[in-house]
């Protein structure tokens, strides 16, 4: 039996692998802090900036709910201790030849993304965080994808659907970009943004 969390995320995709699961959760929408989106810290490595990033996020969502934040979305058994809840948070790095392909800003960006992906294999490094009892527990699904070598018509396509987007890398595997993808090895859900089996293990610790 899975206790009752709260995921600090708007990503509808970690909500719908929460379902998927089983897991009871409430959603927080944290409001982004001020500033530069997740900027990389000088010298960081790109496996110590998804961690975090990950962290600062449950800390994030943790004193914004002390502060009288609320959750959007209630299940049918919502508990009277809702608010001790544990806290769960995750971030999504692509990682190409030691560089950070974060989210794009705007088409032009997304494509020059795809560009350099296309034809390559790349990791995916997606981190978990449970803020419980004062403490932080994390964990690290990394993944590899092969893109097939894209063309500019098929770059094109993919950004005019707008689909790039609030998305790391510049694409969603769940979505049209699953027919980019040649190879794949380690976790579909983590690629997604939430790895199945780590977020049961850091549950399974609770």
């Amino acid at each position: 039996m899975h206790p009752f969390i709260l995921l600090a995320s708007g990503s509808p995709r970690r909500h719908e692998i929460l379902d998927q699961l089983g897991i009871a959760h409430g959603i927080l929408h944290v409001p982004s802090p001020e500033g530069e989106d997740e900027p990389v810290l000088p010298d960081e490595r790109p496996e110590d900036y998804v961690r975090r990033t990950a962290r600062e996020k449950a800390e994030r969502a943790f004193a914004w709910l002390v502060d009288g934040g609320q959750p959007e979305h209630i299940p049918d058994h919502w508990p009277d201790n809702w608010t001790q809840a544990p806290i769960l948070c995750a971030d999504t790095t692509v990682i190409l030849d030691g560089q950070i392909l974060g989210k794009p800003v705007d088409a032009q960006d997304a494509a020059a993304m795809l560009a350099k992906l296309s034809g390559r294999r790349h990791t995916v490094h997606t981190a978990v965080v449970l803020a419980s009892n004062g403490r932080l527990d994390e964990i690290v699904n990394v993944s590899e994808v092969e893109f097939r070598t894209l063309s500019s018509h098929d770059i094109r396509e993919y950004c005019a659907s707008g689909e790039p987007m609030g998305k790391a890398g510049s694409y969603a595997i769940q979505g049209r970009a699953a027919a980019f993808i040649r190879y794949m090895s380690g976790s579909h859900s983590g690629i997604m943004g939430l790895p199945a089996f780590e977020t049961t293990e850091l549950l399974r610790r609770l």
